[in-house]
């Protein structure tokens, strides 16, 4: 029986040898190189096969009252989110205090942490509905000491017409050239201004120009007969603004260089245009708030000025 026993394990160990040395020897797992029998598809499979096991408990584990453990998403202030430059220039600017026109401009020139000469902005929100006809405000009007900015005007018109534009500050004003420069996708300009004869030729780069706020309107004063007073009116500081989808009016006032005195008197000659422009459907207060800031500063609320 002992001899029977040895000769027993003998064949076990070899036994189990052989298989090992088969598995050494087999031929690694083949894939194909792309398609459901790819490594990178299986392992896909795999994992999401995981991640669906792992939602079934989770859901187990909910259904029975148990609530998962995990990591509690950590969600810091908006002002710790800010630039180091930005969280010291909010300082200077009190909560919920309501500010005069002229403290606010002041203080945003102070809170400018940008090195560039930045631009003043007011932001207005209104009581209107953008989607009504008559409350969807928009129009123009001349800052008194400009915007700051470079404008470059091209006009398209008659050749009469061209001459004198040209003679009024126009940068380009051209007939049929300019309309060679359109096809080529050329726009080396920030307000074209056009004749009213002429608005049709313009109607196939509506594409072009309306994405980029170019195409002219009646509304803004770009398409008129009296191109020498809009050339003129477009170099001085003529700006546009209207209302957006949020009922919200944003205008750019001047440069932080342009000192408190000229900037608020750009900015009353803003609220003046504003308030002009009240429907007279409107129920409720126009004005909601105003608030004012430069390109990278900090907010500052100033007081309602006609509610």
């Amino acid at each position: 029986m002992a001899e029977e026993e040895v000769k027993n394990l003998e064949k076990t160990e070899t036994t189990e040898e052989v298989v090992e040395e088969t598995k050494e020897t087999a031929e690694p797992e083949k894939f194909a190189k792309a398609g459901k029998k790819s490594k990178k598809h299986i392992e896909e499979v795999k994992a999401e096969e995981e991640r669906q096991e792992r939602k079934a408990e989770r859901a187990k584990l909910e259904a029975a009252g148990v609530k998962p453990k995990g990591a509690t998403p950590i969600t810091r202030p908006r002002i710790e989110r800010r630039g180091k430059k930005y969280q010291e220039m909010a300082k200077l600017v009190e909560k919920n205090k309501l500010y005069s026109l002229k403290d606010a401009i002041d203080l945003a020139i102070k809170s400018n942490p940008a090195k560039f000469d930045a631009s003043v902005e007011i932001h207005t929100r209104l009581g209107v509905d953008p989607r009504q006809a008559d409350q969807n405000i928009r129009t123009t009007l001349v800052l008194p000491n400009g915007n700051g900015k470079t404008v470059r005007v091209a006009v398209f018109a008659p050749e009469d017409v061209c001459k004198s534009a040209k003679a009024a500050g126009a940068d380009i004003a051209e007939d049929a050239e300019f309309l060679k420069r359109l096809e080529k996708g050329t726009i080396d300009f920030d307000v074209l201004i056009s004749t009213p004869q002429y608005m049709p030729k313009l109607g196939k780069f509506a594409r072009l120009l309306g994405p980029k706020g170019l195409m002219p309107n009646p509304k803004a004063g770009t398409v008129t007969m009296n191109v020498d007073k809009a050339v003129k009116e477009s170099k001085a500081g003529k700006v546009e603004y209207r209302v957006d989808k949020q009922a919200i009016v944003h205008i750019g006032v001047g440069k932080v260089s342009f000192g408190v005195d000229k900037l608020v008197e750009n900015a009353n000659a803003f609220f003046d245009s504003l308030k002009s422009q009240k429907p007279a459907s409107l129920k409720g207060s126009y004005v909601k708030s105003v608030f004012i800031t430069t390109t990278m500063g900090p907010s500052i609320q100033i007081e309602n000025l006609y509610n």
